[in-house]
């Protein structure tokens, strides 16, 4: 299409390049539909007129790698993605029976679940609000479950309150509810507001809290139907002449207080976790098998980067064959890098200072999963627990239920451990597999009992033991200036290397991190190719 100047929008484009920079013109492409504009946007993410015979290589085959070939080939560059793994999604993994893997240190594992059971390492839940990576899953048919992240019928435990019984999530959520909301009602009324407040303000809120909080006509919370039918019956109500409902006993204040329960139910209020959260059905996988069968022959399996250079010619990069051992090496035109900082700080790669320090100085999270078959589904049949999560601080910190094939007669796996952060996640880490397997039933045995003589096979996962990543996530951790030091320099293109993935995003340990990241990268890329030529 001419513009009424005479000049191409190309034309156009590589003035502003030239003339403003770079970064004016990413704005400019914005603006005339080059490239995506935000985070919602990413749902109508596009490229358009890529220079002829321009060649793009991308290294790792994650989601934020096959984002980026899939959006370049559409464009119109040559693409080439070169993983070190035998198979496509990087963290996007799933374990199924047969399956076999081999961790750092050489203890292997295979996969003994029983067919149609799977557990996944990696990611396993797709917040509503991820646009990126559902627009992808939908556009590529991927089908779609519900992902149950909130089950007030599963459980809260603590060894150190309650008897290290565990507690039913709904028990604590409409207790401490209850017993604040009294507090509040009875403060305002003995005239502790009274200068914040007007007296309808004051008539109105304790009219909410009563509500709220399941108060009686006295401000108090106790052992009353309306609380019941928050925090369930003693009796549930029956038909004929079974017994009439009957009300609950809350628990203590005090010690639901400083069981510091609380901290938990808060997490299915969190963004992230409100309703409505999905997963693949099949396993979370499915994503990255989707996104492979848009790649035909694009992939280079196991091919292990050794040394990554660039010069005014283009990009090369050696790597090996690690089936047969050979020595080979991929050159192109730019190149997009998804491989962790984790491992590429270990690759030579001749990018400027400001880069090699952002590598160098990201650190990655600890992290470790465990997936355990049973040979019964107890916690629907003995515990009517149907998906959802339950909380512990036991080092295992929680167990999730599988949010499907409800009913099952026959066996099912669990999530039976997700440690992230902190000593726990160093301490599974460092165990064996055999070991992380065994402590998580000897944990979770706490809270179910029945993990003593149902518990059937289990493997274990300990990301800073997994060869490909070294570590679970791109972690910044609190250390605000240490993001503002680096980020951007991690993030900038280098001559003719840009990097993406999750670890340059600000949803880090997420996959939608690494879509748009991925797309954020190969925009500003493709603004710099057309503003040169």
């Amino acid at each position: 299409m001419e513009l009424t100047s005479g000049l191409t929008r190309r034309q156009v484009l590589g003035i502003i390049g030239k003339t403003a920079g770079v970064a004016a013109m990413y704005q400019a492409m914005t603006a005339l539909g080059y490239a995506g504009e935000s985070t919602e946007a990413a749902t109508r993410f596009a490229l358009h007129g890529a220079p002829k015979d321009t060649s793009i290589l991308i290294l790792g085959a994650g989601i934020a790698g096959m984002t980026a070939a899939y959006e370049l080939k559409k464009a119109g560059y040559s693409v080439k993605i070169l993983e070190y793994r035998e198979k496509a999604g990087g963290r996007c993994w799933t374990l199924r029976g047969g399956d076999t893997f081999t961790e750092l240190g050489g203890a292997t594992q295979k996969c003994e679940f029983d067919p149609g059971l799977y557990f996944n390492p990696g990611p396993w839940r797709l917040p509503y609000n991820h646009y990126g990576i559902l627009h992808y899953a939908k556009t590529f048919g991927v089908a779609l479950e519900p992902f149950i992240q909130v089950n007030y019928n599963a459980y809260v435990h603590s060894n150190k309150a309650f008897g290290g019984k565990p507690v039913r999530y709904r028990e604590v959520q409409a207790d401490y509810q209850g017993y604040m909301a009294e507090l509040l009602a009875k403060s305002i009324n003995q005239g502790a507001l009274d200068q914040e407040m007007t007296l309808q303000e004051r008539e109105m809120v304790i009219a909410s809290l009563k509500s709220w909080g399941a108060l009686d006509d006295n401000y108090h919370y106790g052992k009353t139907i309306s609380a019941a039918w928050r925090r369930g019956f003693e009796v549930n109500a029956g038909g004929g002449l079974m017994p009439p409902e009957a009300a609950s006993q809350p628990l203590a204040r005090r010690e639901l207080i400083e069981s510091a329960f609380w901290k938990r139910i808060i997490t299915g209020q969190l963004v992230e976790f409100q309703s409505s959260i999905f997963q693949p059905v099949g396993g979370m996988d499915m994503i990255a098998q989707a996104f492979a069968r848009q790649l035909p022959g694009t992939i280079r399996y196991n091919a292990k980067v050794t040394n990554i250079h660039q010069d005014e010619r283009g990009v090369s990069v050696q790597y090996t064959d690690t089936v047969n051992g050979q020595a080979l090496t991929e050159q192109a035109d730019y190149l997009v890098c998804t491989i962790p900082a984790s491992i590429l700080a270990q690759i030579p790669m001749n990018v400027g200072a400001p880069m090699q320090a952002a590598i160098h100085s990201l650190p990655y999270g600890a992290s470790s999963k465990v997936g355990l078959q049973f040979k019964r589904r107890f916690w629907e049949q003995d515990d009517f627990i149907y998906g959802g999560i339950s909380y512990t601080d036991l080092p295992i910190r929680s167990i999730s239920y599988p949010s499907t094939d409800y009913g099952h007669p026959g066996k099912g796996v669990l999530l039976g451990g997700y440690t992230w952060e902190g000593p726990n996640s160093y301490e599974f880490t460092a165990m064996t597999p055999a070991q992380r397997v065994q402590k998580a039933v000897e944990y979770g045995a706490q809270i179910h009992p029945q993990y003593k003589t149902e518990f059937d096979n289990g493997v274990a996962v300990g990301w800073h033991r997994v060869p490909w990543t070294q570590g679970c996530y791109g972690q910044w951790g609190d250390d605000e200036h240490l993001r503002e030091q680096h980020y951007k320099n991690l993030c900038d293109i280098d001559g003719r290397i840009v990097l993406a993935g999750e670890h340059c995003s600000h949803i880090p340990a997420w996959q939608e991190g690494a879509v748009l990241s991925a797309q954020d990268a190969i925009s500003r890329l493709h603004a710099k190719i057309v503003a040169q030529q």
